[in-house]
């Protein structure tokens, strides 16, 4: 299985991603910035690793790692995160570049400041 990154761009996404050879797709729901026992991170930085953490153990899960991820799709409740969003991006995903749409829209719950859904194959 291969990812091509279309038209990577220098802020860790790409203009599209082609997937050739793979076997399975893995689709992820929105996971959002709580841990198994229910606590929220305050701040948005740990509200944001938290997610990605959720999003690396779906992954985990399925046998796979950040390197499958295709397409993701980042919801944020404020415009105010983008920055941060972005840097934490980059810290967890490298030098992968899947395919990004961000969405600045209200979150189900006013806890939770962003949602992360993604699309894998393998």
């Amino acid at each position: 299985m291969q990812i091509t990154s279309i038209d990577p761009q220098p802020w860790s996404y790409a203009q599209g991603a082609l997937v050739t050879g793979a076997d399975r797709i893995l689709f992820i729901s929105g996971q959002v910035p709580e841990a198994p026992d229910g606590t929220v991170p305050d701040d948005f930085d740990g509200q944001c690793r938290l997610a990605w953490r959720n999003v690396l153990t779906v992954l985990g899960e399925a046998g796979m790692t950040e390197r499958n991820l295709a397409k993701v799709t980042i919801f944020l409740s404020d415009r105010r995160y983008r920055e941060a969003n972005g840097r934490i991006r980059r810290e967890i995903l490298g030098e992968h570049r899947p395919a990004l749409t961000i969405i600045i829209t209200g979150i189900y719950d006013e806890a939770w400041l962003l949602e992360i859904e993604a699309v894998a194959a393998a």
